[in-house]
């Protein structure tokens, strides 16, 4: 009898002790536990656990903090390849070209071939962007060149753009758009269009205190601020300058104004009010220095010439073969400038 009360009192005893144990254990913050097999601290395991049973606190951060947008992951890649390309100023020079203007044999090839034939040209090869419309002229470029970029997310502009018709349009637009991009990261910029040849280094013909420099069809006076001239956009020049990025800004908004005309009829009609709003100080480039084939001259003053753009010309092919005729005039010129008793003036820069 006295055996069997002993037994229930340690049974009862017993009980007493583990209920006990449990509430003690409820009332204290939780011990450290095992997760996936590896002992965890209290405060790890509460982390892990709000992050739920599909992932841990980094998955958890992770769609906190996303990658850098596309956009910024292009503009990062510009600016790489306009660091690179930079003269000392902060001035490149670039074009624009697709498929059919990058084949091998064409434009980009001719364009690329005058550098070589021009006085002092050559070095400014090294400051060049070639910007690709696709990649397959992006392909091209890299084969050729050290600076190239391909546009992002372009439209089809692989084959030839004919003059005014919506590709063509859509392309001189986002060409604009470009331009404004390149000031707005801190760079001047010479643009010259593909079908232009490279005798002279024609940034010595543009004042210093220019901000926006572009060619034109005729030169009409002697005077370069006069804004009453045909302009062309074939070749620009831009200081990079929160007045050129407004004046860059306010060009592309007028063209909701005006559906269905280019950046350089745009520019044509609206050049003096854009040039007075935002304080720019614009002009045109006399064709004698920049000349091309919409000014009927009887000749060509190679003594002058720093580049000849293959204006009012129709088709890829016609423009190559004028082009190639002039490039051929000038390897004649400078072979004739160095031969004894010839009445050439000089070759100068």
């Amino acid at each position: 009898m006295k055996a069997a009360t002993n037994l229930l009192r340690f049974l009862l005893l017993a009980a007493i002790s583990t209920v006990a144990c449990v509430v003690l254990l409820l009332q204290r913050s939780p011990c450290p536990c095992g997760h996936g097999g590896v002992v965890v601290p209290a405060a790890a395991h509460a982390e892990l656990t709000a992050a739920g049973n599909n992932g841990t606190r980094a998955h958890h951060l992770s769609k906190q903090a996303p990658a850098a947008s596309a956009k910024d992951k292009d503009d990062d890649e510009l600016a790489q390849v306009l660091r690179r390309a930079a003269m000392e100023d902060n001035t490149i020079i670039m074009t624009f070209t697709n498929e059919a203007f990058a084949a091998p044999g064409s434009l980009m090839d001719l364009f690329l071939e005058s550098f070589h034939l021009g006085l002092k040209t050559q070095p400014l090869l090294n400051h060049l962007v070639i910007v690709a419309a696709d990649a397959k002229a992006f392909a091209r470029c890299q084969r050729a060149h050290p600076h190239c970029y391909l546009l992002a997310n372009s439209r089809n502009f692989t084959g030839e753009l004919h003059f005014m018709k919506g590709d063509y349009l859509d392309m001189m637009w986002r060409r604009n758009r470009f331009q404004a991009r390149v000031l707005a990261l801190g760079y001047s910029f010479v643009f010259t269009d593909v079908d232009i040849v490279w005798f002279r280094n024609p940034l010595l013909r543009i004042p210093v205190a220019v901000d926006f420099a572009m060619s034109c069809d005729m030169y009409y006076g002697d005077n370069p601020y006069d804004l009453n001239k045909r302009a062309n956009g074939g070749f620009v020049y831009a200081r990079a300058s929160p007045r050129t990025v407004a004046f860059y800004e306010g060009w592309y908004e007028a063209r909701k104004g005006r559906p269905g005309k280019n950046e350089q009829d745009v520019f044509d009609k609206l050049k003096r009010e854009l040039a007075a709003r935002h304080g720019v100080a614009a002009q045109f480039v006399d064709t004698e220095y920049l000349g091309g084939f919409c000014e009927r001259r009887k000749r060509r003053d190679y003594n002058k010439l720093c580049t000849y753009h293959g204006n009012c010309l129709v088709g890829l092919r016609t423009k190559m073969e004028r082009l190639r005729g002039v490039l051929e005039e000038w390897k004649q010129f400078k072979a004739k400038a160095g031969k004894p008793g010839s009445n050439i003036t000089a070759l100068t820069d």
